[in-house]
């Protein structure tokens, strides 16, 4: 059965569009029966980030207690934060109000488990099923109503989480980093966290406002942070997103570096260490071509998964994988976390600076990226996909690559529009190859 809110990273839409006050009532109330789960008193963690999240959280709240629940308000904080408090303190539920790298206009919904994970689709349906419900004779009763308040001190909890993902005697002296926190929620934490370690830190999008996250700034728009390590000589920079579960790397001359690479590094560092679990890391049909390549000539397969974090760490843990990713630079290491970390995977990619001795950009640069295509059409309604000219342009385009390359044809999850991915050796030859499939696309849609 189709979800009707749940997305492939929680719910998200325009704040007061979809994203109501009526619409986190309904998901208070809904995911607070379904996680209740015993006689004990049962609480749920909250994070958040940006303007609308004081309206979307307040409405959240009203839910939750009205079943029983206790809330937790943690003020804003990073994902990977969030889904981590959710276990160490018992917390039945965890919830992240946030919209990732979405400007301010927009904000979402992240549910967490009591182990600190996404939840799964069955597990969304249900809840979606009680939001379509009425709720009035599952309410709590009056004495049983929860209660809620702030709670101090969990910064210093991630902060000290983060630190331990490093040797104990790892010291950052002499690193000048340059730390862009996208005015969202790591905008404490993680400059704190990397002066601590020894680090002389530059910090840029750290004065949010409510307005302002991600805009210009973080790791969608790393331009700023080019121009400030540039600026500063610094020897690397670091751009998290709003909610800091991604990251991208800025080397000391101030090239871009993605999540292919950053992969590459640590699961290149973790084999030579002995650290990785098995010999294979997991990425999404969208990892560069150059990157499996790479890892195969170093013995480490890579196993791919369709588009969203949530599938990479589905085939970790179903089967023993503990490093994953994607080019946006969602970096899941499931020895710390239950979700993508941006800060522990720069923290990562940090020890093998200091361990290396190397410039920034050398060692993170590790495999020359295949000349990648990305076209789009968008079409208004039907099946485009399964149109026979269509299915004849894919066979033809796959012929004309003749095996030195590959080719990604999806529909979009959230928009209708289809995504023509194709990448080779000859770039030339690439773009033939997408533009077979872009045209018979068009004229289908068109029909």
């Amino acid at each position: 059965m189709a979800r009707k809110f749940f997305g492939t990273d929680g719910i998200r839409g325009r704040a007061n569009g979809l994203i109501t006050p009526e619409l986190a009532l309904k998901v208070g109330q809904a995911a607070g029966l379904v996680f209740q789960r015993g006689d004990h008193r049962h609480r749920v963690v909250i994070g958040k980030t940006r303007l609308s999240g004081y309206m979307i959280e307040t409405a959240l709240i009203a839910g939750f207690t009205s079943v029983g629940m206790d809330v937790l308000q943690l003020g804003p904080m990073p994902t990977p934060a969030v889904a981590m408090l959710t276990k160490s303190m018992r917390a039945d539920l965890g919830v992240m109000i946030s919209a990732s790298h979405n400007l301010f206009d927009d904000n979402g919904i992240k549910l967490f488990g009591p182990a600190g994970f996404k939840l799964s689709d069955d597990v969304e349906l249900q809840i979606e099923q009680l939001m379509d419900e009425n709720l009035d004779k599952r309410l709590a009763q009056s004495a049983s109503l929860g209660r809620a308040k702030r709670i101090d001190g969990v910064h210093d909890r991630y902060i000290e989480f983060a630190k331990r993902t490093l040797p104990r005697d790892l010291s950052l002296d002499g690193l000048r980093v340059v730390v862009d926190c996208a005015n969202g929620a790591a905008y404490k934490v993680v400059p704190e966290a990397l002066w601590e370690l020894g680090a002389d830190v530059i910090s840029i999008g750290v004065d949010p406002d409510g307005f302002n996250i991600n805009k210009d700034c973080g790791s969608t728009s790393p331009e700023t942070l080019v121009k400030k390590v540039r600026e500063m000589r610094a020897d690397i920079g670091i751009a998290l997103d709003g909610d800091a579960d991604r990251l991208i790397i800025v080397d000391e001359r101030g090239h871009v570096v993605d999540g292919d690479q950053l992969l590459a590094v640590i699961a290149q560092s973790w084999k030579g260490d002995g650290r990785l679990a098995k010999p294979g890391i997991v990425a999404t049909v969208m990892s560069n071509l150059g990157l499996e390549r790479y890892l195969h000539g170093h013995g480490i397969e890579l196993v791919r998964t369709p588009v969203g974090d949530r599938y990479v760490l589905e085939q970790m843990l179903k089967h023993g994988y503990n490093l994953g990713g994607e080019p946006s630079g969602h970096i899941i290491m499931s020895d710390f976390a239950t979700t993508g970390d941006g800060f522990v995977a720069a923290l990562q990619v940090l020890s093998v600076v200091k361990k290396l001795g190397r410039p920034v950009s050398e060692i993170c640069h590790r495999f020359e990226p295949l000349p990648q295509i990305l076209k789009n059409v968008r079409y208004a309604a039907g099946k485009p996909l399964d149109n026979p000219k269509v299915q004849s342009a894919i066979t033809a385009a796959e012929k004309r690559l003749n095996g030195n390359g590959r080719l990604l044809i999806r529909p979009s999850g959230t928009e209708p529009v289809i995504r023509v991915m194709g990448e080779g050796d000859d770039r030339a030859i690439v773009e033939e190859a997408v533009d077979l499939i872009v045209s018979a696309l068009g004229l289908a849609a068109a029909a």
